[in-house]
C-alpha cells in the first residue's frame, strides 16, 4: 500500500499537469490574433456571399431553368388573356430570364472590371481594418495568455505542495506501522 500511494499522487499530478497544458493551448488557440482574424475573415466572406445570392439570386441548374420555363409558360397563357399589362410582364421576365442565360458580353465584363477596380480600395480599408483589429487584440490575447500560465503555475504549485504533504503524510503512517510490527514481535 505504501508503494501504491505516491504513485497514484504521481499519476494524478501528471494528469492533472497535462490537462493543464490542454487547457493552456486551446485558450491560446482562442485567441490567437491570427485565428480571431481568421474566423472574421470567414464570416465576412459568408455575409457577402449571402448577400450576393440575394442580390444577384442563386445560379440555377439547367434542369431547373426548364422545368420553370415550362411552369411560367402555363401560367402566362392564363393569365394573358385578357390582360395586356399581364402580357408585358410576362414578356419582360422571360426577357430577363433569356439575359441571365445568355453569356457576359465583353461590355459587361468591362463594367464588372469597372467594379471590381472601383471596389478594390474598399477592400484593402476591410483588410486594413481587419490587421488593426487584430492588432488591437493581441495585447490582451497576450495578457489572457500570460495570466493563464500564472494559474496555471500556481496550480502546479499548489498540487505539489499537497503531493508533498501527502507523500510526508503517508511516509509518517509507514514508519509509524512498521514501528507498531517491531513493537508486536
Amino acid at each position: 500500500m505504501s508503494n501504491s500511494d505516491p504513485d497514484r499522487i504521481r499519476e494524478n499530478i501528471e494528469l492533472t499537469r497535462a490537462e493543464l497544458g490542454e487547457d493552456v493551448d486551446a485558450l491560446t488557440n482562442k485567441v490567437s490574433p491570427s485565428k480571431i482574424a481568421g474566423r472574421q475573415t470567414a464570416r465576412v466572406r459568408d455575409a457577402v456571399g449571402r448577400a450576393r445570392d440575394r442580390v444577384m439570386g442563386a445560379t440555377p441548374s439547367t434542369d431547373d431553368v426548364k422545368e420553370k420555363t415550362a411552369e411560367l409558360s402555363q401560367q402566362a397563357k392564363q393569365k394573358a388573356e385578357g390582360n395586356p399589362l399581364a402580357v408585358g410582364l410576362i414578356a419582360f421576365g422571360a426577357g430577363l430570364l433569356a439575359a441571365s442565360l445568355i453569356p457576359a458580353s465583353a461590355t459587361e465584363r468591362h463594367a464588372a472590371t469597372k467594379m471590381k477596380d472601383a471596389a478594390a480600395p474598399v477592400v484593402d480599408e476591410l483588410k486594413d481594418a481587419a490587421k488593426d483589429t487584430a492588432n488591437h487584440l493581441k495585447a490582451p490575447a497576450q495578457d489572457a495568455a500570460a495570466n493563464v500560465k500564472n494559474a496555471a503555475t500556481q496550480a502546479g504549485a499548489e498540487i505539489k505542495g499537497q503531493a508533498q504533504g501527502a507523500a510526508s503524510d503517508l511516509k509518517d503512517q509507514a514508519q509509524g506501522a512498521a514501528a507498531e510490527v517491531r513493537e508486536q514481535q
